[in-house]
């Protein structure tokens, strides 16, 4: 059984896939994003791989291939959970409700379920904590996995970042899932 978490957004959306007939670690799961900076188009390990947006034209064209990207990477997949919409969220807040709805929809269209997690959840499962940084989020990550993925990923970088943070929340959103098909 496959099962994915989406960490989902317009500038660095990741996905983790884990095959469920396995014990849930960090090296049974493959991680996928997209990157607008050139030097994450390439596989960092044998199950970290990135890639770069494609051009648009405009915000719909950009939302197609972005959920396109995704839709090709959790196609086979029996369920997928998704991070919700954080309550206090600024900024472009209809543009990310407008991207995650046409995920969903196509998600629909593809007879793939799809949870809705609460990102206090997610954060609360990885570090204890309902209202973790990412910075918690990270050392929560490396000292559960012993795989510190910046130091692979972007080791010249003092800051958590994209795209090591959105990996860490794609596979803390997938361990959720897991979790829960468990119970």
């Amino acid at each position: 059984m496959l099962i994915s978490g989406i960490d989902y957004s317009l500038n660095g959306p990741s996905i983790c896939i884990f095959d469920g007939s396995k014990s849930f670690n960090f090296n049974n799961c493959q991680f996928y994003f997209l990157s607008p900076i050139k030097k994450y188009s390439t596989i960092f390990n044998k199950n970290i791989h990135g890639e770069n947006f494609q051009d648009y034209d405009e915000e719909c064209e950009r939302y197609d291939t972005i959920s396109d990207w995704a839709i090709s990477k959790i196609l086979g997949c029996e369920q997928v959970a998704i991070e919700d919409y954080a309550f206090n969220a600024q900024g472009r807040v209809f543009h990310i409700a407008e991207n995650t709805g046409i995920l969903k929809y196509k998600c629909y269209q593809n007879s793939i379920p799809v949870e809705v997690v609460s990102p206090s959840h997610i954060k609360k499962l990885a570090s204890g904590k309902g209202n973790a940084d990412k910075n918690l989020m990270y050392q929560s990550f490396v000292k559960e996995t012993n795989v510190p993925i910046k130091d692979i990923i972007s080791p010249n970088s003092s800051e958590i970042k994209s795209p090591v943070s959105d990996i860490v929340d794609s596979y803390y959103i997938c361990k959720y899932l897991y979790n829960n098909i468990k119970i």
